[in-house]
């Protein structure tokens, strides 16, 4: 038998959520990756000096909530896959708030009590939060997954897509109270044929495909799921364990172009993403040929990943083949949870990083040229830290503001029961976060990087966030059918050099979604960009956007290439420890405290 059939024959025996391939992919009779081979070994990275420290703040934060799985013994396919969160300004105050997603019980298998609801945490701007969930109109029950929060309406608040197990919900905001207005938005998830059952949605981000200035939305479908449609699988022969994605028919994704700021059409097919055999639970935005229209990557779980090159027009085109992104290096479609994208080397070329099954490693699709991908986790010292976690949630930052994205992950697996079968995997992990060495290489410091980094959890959704205004990234992890953690980063005490930078655009994209920032200091050239999306069903804050700035007191000139127009302003030196505004209507820097 060989490695191929051998893996395969494991995952369904087990009945991991991740097992198989794409029916496009190449034969099975592929040698297996150098990873996978018995006594592989990789060196360990040379030791790096420990400059990032996480607190968990979130019991004297005031964040008290548990996730609801709606578990009652039936082992539902999604009652394994968790729930995200991520950071909003709700209030429109400078300061993020808290959004936590939350799933439900079953038709029929109610418990006492009050019913489980999202939550939203306003943030008091002294490190505690305050639940203004009821007050918000959140108080309702859904069997949620994932969420993206933006201002679709362009009034100047955060609007909040929470993506579902069935419909989902868009709520409006109005001056921090919500409103679904999903059935007139037309924004359900769903295909438009009443004949098919609703759609299970997972991750979601707002996107101005076509530069208009208002924001699109691309949705993530994962199966056709149903409880009807629930299949008996088993570790031992007889309990049932949970089901696996390749025993179900694919979902595609779906577009949605924003009309008017209040109506949505669906044009999934005329955009070129309509995609049925797409298994996707990750989405992250980029633009990888530098041409200033918005791409999409798509993580799919056990079919080949999708890359969607902007033609320009608000159509796209899968290059995901021909770039090196769809597969492994044997030709293997991977498990693909969580994805996000950044400029490791600070040089131009931008890095796709996708959290995989266990035994399958971390991604690390990094670009030769504009449309061609390697995948270079190896190199990057990371396959071997990264070979027995199942990992969810995944974002890049630069934790220890030297100005080099840092990488930080959420871990767990699917199965209750894996370790009965598989001794040297275990069903709560531990939280990684790895240091970016500026050589092209992570360091592993997660022994040094706090407590909560040596907690096994049964990790899912991560999201980031700079929740005290003291210029360092603070980090959000949701939890499987437990609480979540919020952890404050303390590398702002020891490390002053970073600057903060919010835009303001011109209507109706006033909060600049898509827009490029390039700062310049000493040998340091950065470039981010104001985008939503990526991890795994959960948000991080974007705008306004960290530079880390390492030794450097202050900026040499910084450049912000607009999303509508194209206008490209320059504007000249920063001084480090300082937020700044730059408006599209009148740019210059305008230093703010909101702290």
């Amino acid at each position: 038998m060989t490695h191929g059939s051998k893996r395969l024959l494991l995952l369904a025996v087990i009945g991991c959520c991740f097992s198989s391939c794409s029916k496009q992919k190449p034969a099975a009779e592929s040698p297996p990756p150098a990873y996978a081979k018995p006594g592989y070994v990789i060196p360990d990275s040379v030791a790096a000096p420990a400059t990032i420290h996480f607190t968990d703040i979130t019991s004297a934060a005031g964040i008290h909530f548990t996730h609801e799985t709606g578990a009652f013994g039936k082992k539902w396919m999604p009652e394994t896959l968790g729930s995200g969160g991520g950071f909003l300004d709700y209030d429109s105050d400078g300061r993020p708030d808290i959004f936590l997603v939350n799933g439900s019980y079953w038709p029929g298998h109610e418990k006492s009590g009050k019913p489980p609801t999202p939550r939203l945490y306003r943030n008091l701007g002294n490190g505690r939060f305050k639940d203004v969930t009821s007050e918000a109109g959140l108080d309702f029950t859904i069997y949620g997954m994932g969420c993206a929060l933006g201002d679709y309406d362009s009034d100047g608040d955060t609007d909040i897509y929470l993506a579902a197990v069935g419909d989902n919900k868009l709520l409006r905001n109005e001056r921090g109270k919500f409103t679904e207005v999903t059935a007139d938005a037309e924004v359900t998830g769903s295909s438009e044929r009443r004949d098919e059952s609703p759609a299970w949605s997972t991750s979601a981000a707002w996107v101005d495909v076509d530069r208009d200035g208002r924001l699109d939305l691309f949705v993530c479908n994962y199966v056709k799921w149903t409880p009807e449609t629930d299949l008996f699988t088993t570790l031992d022969g007889k309990t049932k364990s949970y089901a696996t994605p390749e025993q179900y028919q694919g979902e595609t994704c779906r577009l949605y172009r924003n009309l008017d700021g209040r109506r949505f059409k669906d044009v999934t097919e005329a955009a070129g993403v309509f995609n049925p055999d797409g298994k996707s639970l990750g989405v992250a935005i980029a633009d990888f040929n530098d041409d200033g229209w918005p791409d999409l990557v798509v993580a799919n779980d056990t079919q080949p990943n999708f890359l969607y090159l902007n033609k320009g027009n608000g159509a796209f085109t899968n290059m995901a083949l021909q770039a090196g992104v769809a597969y492994d290096e044997a030709g293997r479609a991977r498990a693909g949870m969580g994805i996000d994208v950044a400029d490791l080397a600070n040089q131009g070329n931008l890095a796709i990083a996708i959290g995989n099954f266990s035994r399958e490693p971390l991604s690390l699709y990094t670009q030769i040229n504009k449309e061609l991908f390697q995948d270079l986790a190896g190199a990057a010292r990371l396959t071997k830290s990264t070979l027995l976690t199942l990992t969810f949630g995944l974002l890049f930052a630069d934790f220890d503001l030297d100005g080099y994205a840092d990488l930080a992950v959420a871990n767990g697996h699917i199965e209750p029961e894996i370790n009965a079968v598989q001794q040297d995997i275990t069903f709560a992990q531990r939280p990684q976060l790895f240091r970016n060495n500026g050589r092209g290489q992570f360091v592993d410091i997660s022994d040094q990087a706090g407590e909560a980094f040596a907690k096994p959890i049964v990790g899912r959704g991560l999201a980031a966030a700079d929740i005290d205004n003291d210029g360092d990234t603070d980090l959000l992890v949701t939890v499987n059918g437990g609480s979540p953690m919020l952890l404050r980063s303390d590398a702002g005490e020891a490390a002053a050099n970073w600057i903060k930078i919010r835009l303001l655009g011109d209507a109706p994209n006033l909060d600049a979604v898509g827009a490029a920032v390039t700062v310049w200091a000493g040998e340091l050239v950065q470039r981010k960009m104001v985008r939503t999306g990526s991890s795994y069903l959960s948000q991080s804050e974007s705008n306004p956007i960290i530079f880390g700035l390492g030794p450097h007191s202050q900026t040499d000139s910084i450049a912000v290439r607009w999303p509508t127009s194209g206008n490209v302003d320059k504007l000249g030196v920063a001084r480090t420890g300082q937020v700044y505004t730059i408006r599209e209507s009148s740019p210059s820097l305008l230093s703010v405290n909101v702290r």
